[in-house]
Parts: structure tokens; C-alpha cells; sequence
């Protein structure tokens, strides 16, 4: 018997959180990125910290959408060890296209190898994401649904990695978040309209949802303090707490190279920071 599957279990409050955490995520990640290019002496550290920032906002957009999952007549449970690694996952994938570009450039062939392998990575972490759920049914995927959600997460990861090398002022980058948030949580509920659950045992008159719902916050505490530390180390970053628009610090090297040893240059517009 197929199962009636809703994404808003608890109406607009889940879809609304997940985007607000994708944005932040994709602020984040913004803005440590362009901090990286103005301080090459510090770049794998402030690239590292973006990419986490990012991975995190995704994963936990995905899991806070989540929450709003639900399957009538069956409970819903997820695999710690499953949960867990789709975390991983997403911050991986996102480290390797954000230092590609953060050292090589944001060259064509750069963007598009790096946004291939981040979306790719990105749609990784959604289907190993499903794959964590336990109920008393098999999940099962309409094809076509499934490559658009994965077009749509390259698609969304090859915009991010371009703004993360190419907007550097504050308003720019607020606005590039919102953009991706649309795009990453478009992403997400894409993949979800692929999936339908046919029950295989016995039917359950109600949902434990106050059960699920513990385990998936306990999951989100860790990433959510993540990306409150990113944002602190952001917002109390010298630049703000100084005012400083950073002209004294030495430019980014030249791309193509990935060589930090170069003469310092001025650059020619100052820079909005938080």
C-alpha cells in the first residue's frame, strides 16, 4: 500500500526555518571566503571555517526540513551512524570545491569542476540522508525527480562557489545568501517530491513525533553551534571591532598559481566587513 507523505508536518514553520538556516550557512561562508582572499597568510584557515560554515547550513536546512517529514499509518526513525555521516559528507564536498576555487580562482573550468563535485557531493548528503530513515515501508524514487534535484544542486553549488570568489561587499553578499538559500532548499524539496513510501507491515494509528523530533534536535544542536561560533568569529573579526577596511593587508595572490608570495597591492575599492 503507498503511504500519504507530507514535507509539512508541522505547516510553514519547518520550510521557513531550513531556508533561514541555508541563507546563514551561505553567509557564512561568503564572508569568510572573502576574508581569506584579502589574507593570504590566513586563507586555509578562514577557507576552512567557510566551507564548514556552508556544509553545516546545509545539512541542517536538510534536517530541519526534516522535522516536517511525515508518513501516515507508519513510524519515522533515523540511523544515528547514517545521520552522521551525511554530516560529514556535506562538509567534505563543500571543502573541496570552496578550496579549489579560494586557491586556484574562479576560472570557468575551475567553477565548473568545483561546482560539479560540491553538488554532486551536496545530492550525496540528501540521498544518504534518506537512506538514514526507518519506517515500515520502502522508500522509492521517481527517476526524473531525482535529476532534477541533482542538476538543481550543482546548479546551486556552482552559484555559490562563483559568489564566494566574486562578491565581496556586505549588502552583495546578503543578498547572494538569499539567493542561495532559495536554491538550496529548492534543491531539497525537489528531491522530496521524488520519494513515495509503499508500507510493508503493520500500520500505526499515529506517528511518534515528539520521539523524532527529540532525536533530530539533538542531531542539530552541534551543527547549530557551529554556525553560531563561525558567526561570532566573523562579527568580532579585527576588521569590524577596528573598523578597519583591511588596506594595509597584503592582496589576494593572483589566481591560477595559488602563490601567496607576492608584493602587497591597495585595492580599489575599500571593503564592507561585519
Amino acid at each position: 500500500m503507498t503511504a500519504t507523505v507530507s514535507n509539512f508536518y508541522y505547516g510553514a514553520v519547518t520550510p521557513v526555518a531550513a531556508y533561514l538556516m541555508a541563507c546563514l550557512g551561505a553567509g557564512l561562508g561568503l564572508r569568510c571566503t572573502t576574508r581569506s582572499l584579502r589574507r593570504p597568510q590566513h586563507r586555509a584557515g578562514w577557507l576552512a571555517l567557510g566551507a564548514t560554515s556552508i556544509g553545516c547550513g546545509i545539512w541542517t536546512m536538510h534536517f530541519i526540513a526534516m522535522i516536517g517529514f511525515s508518513v501516515q499509518g507508519a513510524l519515522v526513525s533515523y540511523d544515528v551512524t547514517k545521520t552522521l555521516l551525511s554530516l560529514a559528507v556535506a562538509v567534505a564536498v563543500v571543502a573541496m570545491g570552496v578550496f579549489l576555487v579560494g586557491y586556484r580562482g574562479g576560472s570557468a573550468m575551475n567553477l565548473s569542476m568545483a561546482g560539479l563535485v560540491t553538488g554532486l557531493g551536496v545530492a550525496a548528503m540528501h540521498y544518504l540522508g534518506m537512506a538514514a530513515i526507518h519506517t515500515n515501508g520502502g522508500l522509492h524514487y521517481d527517476t526524473r525527480m531525482v535529476a532534477l534535484s541533482v542538476l538543481i544542486a550543482v546548479a546551486a553549488a556552482t552559484a555559490a562557489l562563483w559568489a564566494a570568489v566574486s562578491i565581496h561587499g556586505l549588502w552583495s553578499s546578503f543578498g547572494a545568501s538569499l539567493v542561495m538559500g532559495v536554491a538550496v532548499t529548492g534543491m531539497h524539496y525537489t528531491g522530496m517530491t521524488a520519494v513515495s513510501v509503499h508500507l510493508t507491515g503493520e500500520s500505526t494509528s499515529a506517528q511518534s513525533s515528539a520521539t523524532l523530533l527529540s532525536f533530530l534536535l539533538v542531531m542539530l544542536a552541534a551543527p547549530f553551534a557551529i554556525l553560531l561560533i563561525a558567526a561570532a568569529i566573523v562579527m568580532f573579526d579585527p576588521d569590524m571591532m577596528l573598523g578597519g577596511d583591511d588596506s594595509d593587508r597584503a592582496a589576494p595572490a593572483p589566481y591560477g598559481g595559488g602563490s601567496t608570495d607576492v608584493p602587497p597591492q591597495q585595492p580599489t575599492q575599500p571593503y564592507t566587513t561585519w
